[in-house]
């Protein structure tokens, strides 16, 4: 085996996120978004004398398991990757790779609970973010996601099925616009072009939907058309904004440099378990409207009765969860690093009438130790890299009796709850929300008590 040489390899079984792992003699092979039962072709991308690591070309085989995936475009974009497996195959899959994740780190998960699923597998996003570009060089416009083993293609996806019909006809109504005007999509590398990104979010249980096209500043072009062709059409819920975003940074993210109000409002508003929250552009907001409100329903079930008690939401981002666990507490105190999240959060606690939150913005590790309050509850809702060394000293400093820890990337998870363990805090029970169907991803959440 050589680096970049092509092997095939049977998939025995799976480690989170979605990656197979078969064997070549003594070498273990690790294969993204491949599952137990193919034969893969792929290229060997990194070798190590007991591992490595092989990019996917095609399945030779599938598993007997498989079925027809619903999407037209799946296994060439680059979004979704098990649309080929019945959603309780995904469920199965991915309890069996959390609890891996826990018995390899000798991690107990207490009381393991399973996976919920989400209550819907299908058009269940309420924001996606696509890119203008192109699927070859030189091919007419294209506005979708990137493609699978591509570094620059861009396929259409105005049949994605993990968005409901108003997002395909937004983004069908933005392709055919753009394509009679003739304008250059964004080149990275070269720094130049004008359309970069189109940003849909929609408020699902209100229906309220916010359009956001990226552009650079590169051509003056007047937007009063295509604002007029996507406020006029008909959708099953109501336009209420389209917003005009210029970004010339070299990042491919979307960077907020100067947004312009081209029709309606700057924001759209949502509701979940009867709070109302309102979610400008580019604030954070579960992309599974109803998983979270089935995840934050764990949360509270698992605080239990907490009237009276002091409950720390720690990387609170708009502060979804502290203030739908408000109502049953005495206080609430949300830190998050992003301002505009921390101003969001004070803003809808108004909107609720929730009197008993208090909101501040900073890093989590500094602003902790300025607190006076002391906790009954600590919620830990952290990023990908989980709680960051030094916040994490001082939760255990406060000796709360419980903490309830939501994290997206359980890999992480284990490691500060090894941290934890050793400093008294005893796991009682274990749940996996699958907030993103037809992906690896998904959400767990842990009780712990001080023993």
């Amino acid at each position: 085996m050589k680096k970049g040489s092509e092997i095939l390899v049977k998939i025995e079984k799976t480690e989170f996120p979605s990656i197979g792992i078969g064997r070549e003699g003594e070498r273990t092979i690790y294969v993204k978004n491949s599952f137990p039962g193919q034969i893969i072709k792929g290229k060997v991308k990194r070798k190590k004398a007991d591992y490595a690591e092989v990019k996917m070309l095609e399945v030779e085989e599938k598993a007997d398991y498989e079925i027809e995936a619903k999407c037209p475009v799946f296994g060439i974009c680059g979004g979704c990757s098990s649309q080929n497996l019945t959603y309780e195959k995904q469920l199965e899959l991915l309890g069996q790779e959390v609890k891996e994740l826990f018995n390899k780190a000798n991690v107990t998960t207490g009381e393991y609970e399973g996976v919920t699923g989400s209550e819907f597998q299908w058009e269940y996003r309420n924001k996606m973010e696509f890119t203008f570009g192109d699927m070859e060089k030189g091919g007419e416009l294209t506005l979708g996601m990137h493609m699978k083993n591509k570094s620059f293609g861009i396929i259409n996806v105005d049949k994605c099925q993990i968005v409901d019909e108003d997002f395909r006809k937004i983004i069908s109504l933005t392709i055919e616009y753009f394509r009679k005007q003739n304008l250059p999509y964004y080149k990275v590398m070269k720094r130049e072009g004008y359309l970069r990104h189109l940003v849909i979010r929609k408020a699902k249980n209100t229906g309220e939907i916010l359009v956001n096209l990226v552009t650079t500043t590169q051509i003056d072009f007047d937007l009063t058309e295509y604002k007029e062709i996507i406020k006029n059409a008909d959708y099953k819920g109501k336009i209420v904004s389209i917003l005009h975003t210029e970004n010339n940074s070299f990042s491919d993210a979307v960077i907020p440099e100067k947004v312009n109000l081209l029709y309606g409002k700057d924001y759209i508003q949502e509701e979940l378990l009867g709070l109302q929250f309102k979610i400008s552009p580019f604030s954070f907001f579960q992309t599974n409207t109803k998983g979270a409100e089935g995840l934050y329903s764990i949360v509270r079930e698992y605080m239990g009765n907490s009237d009276n008690k002091v409950v720390f939401d720690l990387y609170c981002g708009t502060g979804t969860i502290g203030q739908i666990v408000a109502p049953k507490a005495k206080k609430v105190i949300g830190i998050e690093l992003i301002e505009e999240a921390v101003e969001a959060a004070k803003e809808n606690a108004k909107l609720n009438g929730l009197n008993n939150c208090k909101f501040l913005a900073g890093d989590v590790a500094e602003i902790i130790k300025t607190i006076k309050d002391k906790p009954d509850i600590i919620i830990l809702d952290p990023p990908r890299s989980g709680v960051h060394p030094k916040a994490l000293e001082y939760v255990i400093k406060f000796n709360a009796k419980e903490i309830i820890y939501v994290s997206c990337n359980p890999k992480t998870l284990v490691n500060d709850l090894k941290v934890l363990l050793s400093e008294g805090y005893k796991i009682i029970k274990t749940r996996v929300k699958d907030m993103f169907p037809n992906t690896p991803h998904a959400e767990t959440v842990v009780k712990l008590i001080k023993e």
